[in-house]
């Protein structure tokens, strides 16, 4: 085997490579092509829900529009403003009080703050791992110093 790796290639086996390396060049691109088009599929069903969203929720507020003068007809009609994303409504669920919670709800979320300008507190499971963190570097620092001096 390591004599194989220290000889050249023939001619052969370098055409051989390069043919490889142009097949792999040419999958590779038609897997990035076939995923742009997969993603601007998703993008423009995305953008159609949107627009279907945005007259929908236009139609809904404006019952019936007023008929426009003939003049307002010749002018050019200035393009619509796309939007970014339709606004998504969140949901209206109260959230649980902590008698309700299980016990890893508990562990993971903080109180919420009794005042206005009061900050809320650590989660516990937070409080934990950085309890857990602090002692593994004292382990640590503690095994460097004597494994230096010699003692361990």
């Amino acid at each position: 085997m390591a004599e194989l790796e220290s000889q050249p290639l023939s001619d052969e086996e370098r055409a051989e490579l390069e043919e490889l390396r142009a097949e792999k060049a040419r999958r590779e691109a038609r897997e990035e092509a076939r995923r742009e088009r997969e993603e601007l599929a998703a993008l423009r069903a995305e953008r159609a829900k949107a627009e279907e969203a945005a007259t929908n929720a236009a139609s809904a507020s404006a019952p019936a529009p007023a008929p426009k003068p003939v003049a307002a007809k010749l002018a050019p009609a200035a393009p619509k403003p796309q939007p970014k994303k339709a606004a998504r409504p969140k949901s209206a669920e109260p959230k649980p009080s902590r008698d309700e919670m299980t016990f890893a709800q508990r562990m993971v979320t903080s109180k919420e703050p009794s005042g206005e300008n009061e900050i809320p507190g650590m989660a516990p499971a937070q409080k934990i791992i950085i309890v857990l963190a602090l002692i593994a570097f004292v382990i640590f620092m503690g095994y460097t110093i004597l494994t230096s001096m010699g003692l361990l």
